[in-house]
């Protein structure tokens, strides 16, 4: 398993070594150390700001009574002044083009989600792109926890899973299958009880870690029944490929209105996509 340097140089280039973009494209997951150690407190604070002032996105996981909370909230980058800051002005634009390989780097969304201590839900076994209003293949999800996250409460992705040229329906983290009508979409193989058939990819991640992964990386992770904190900031982004595209059922997140100004196949030229390289 392959990671960037500890103590990488951020100049201009902020080079990912070859032999990472090499796991990323084989494996569709990979380890980033340290290169986001600085946006660690700027994105804590954002998150606070995001629990105290919710977007009208915002889920929270955890039923009525049950232990712990788990939380998400999605598409606030705009109006979060740190989720706005780390978006133009952090490495991770040019770590994701470098890990793409696309001329041009786009932000899709920003997802956070939180599990506090005691959460018992799990996130169930998925990938992304199903969800999304994305066709193309450079993608890219930069997944960076807030807190120490050791493996055992690590998000986990199978392996190679993005080149398998399967395309799962896509389900709540409630549990409830979203109603997609596409044929070509297929019910998640059962993985948490045939984890021996697969190469499950997990770390101890620090603080100002990332893990890179593919739109189309299978993974899910544990509830966190530890007695700390678990929030994640995702920063998930487009390459040169990436298109509009209509799903045969809901979709997440839902960006209203955009069907009226793209079609199926248009690039993604939209204001809630900024364009940060190119």
């Amino acid at each position: 398993m392959a990671v960037i340097d500890d103590k990488p140089d951020l100049g201009a280039a902020a080079l990912v070594p070859a032999a990472v973009i090499e796991s990323f494209r084989l494996d569709g997951a990979v380890l980033l150390k340290g290169y986001l150690r600085d946006w660690v407190e700027p994105l804590r604070a954002g998150i606070e700001r995001n629990l105290a002032e919710p977007g009208p996105h915002q889920r929270v996981y955890t039923p009525k009574g049950g232990s712990g909370r788990f939380v998400g909230d999605y598409c606030n980058w705009a109006r979060i002044p740190e989720y706005r800051r780390f978006v133009f002005e952090s490495p991770a634009a040019r770590i994701a083009q470098q890990l793409m390989g696309s001329r041009t780097v786009r932000l899709f969304h920003e997802h956070v989600l939180i599990k506090e201590p005691g959460t018992r839900e799990v996130t169930p076994w998925h990938h992304d792109q199903p969800y999304y209003c994305v066709d193309g293949t450079q993608t890219v999800s930069l997944w960076m926890p807030l807190d120490p996250v050791p493996r055992d409460v690590c998000v986990e992705y199978v392996a190679g899973s993005h080149r398998w040229g399967r395309w799962f329906r896509p389900s709540k983290f409630t549990g409830v299958a979203y109603d997609h009508k596409a044929d070509t979409l297929e019910d998640m193989p059962d993985i948490g009880a045939h984890r021996s058939d697969y190469r499950l990819l997990g770390w101890d991640v620090e603080l100002g870690d990332a893990i890179a992964f593919h739109f189309l990386t299978v993974h899910g992770a544990p509830g966190n029944p530890s007695a700390n904190r678990r929030r994640a900031f995702a920063s998930r982004w487009i390459g040169d490929d990436a298109t509009y595209a209509v799903r045969s059922g809901e979709i997440s997140p839902p960006f209203p209105g955009l069907e009226q100004r793209l079609k199926p196949g248009d690039p993604l030229a939209a204001e809630e996509f900024p364009l940060v390289i190119g």
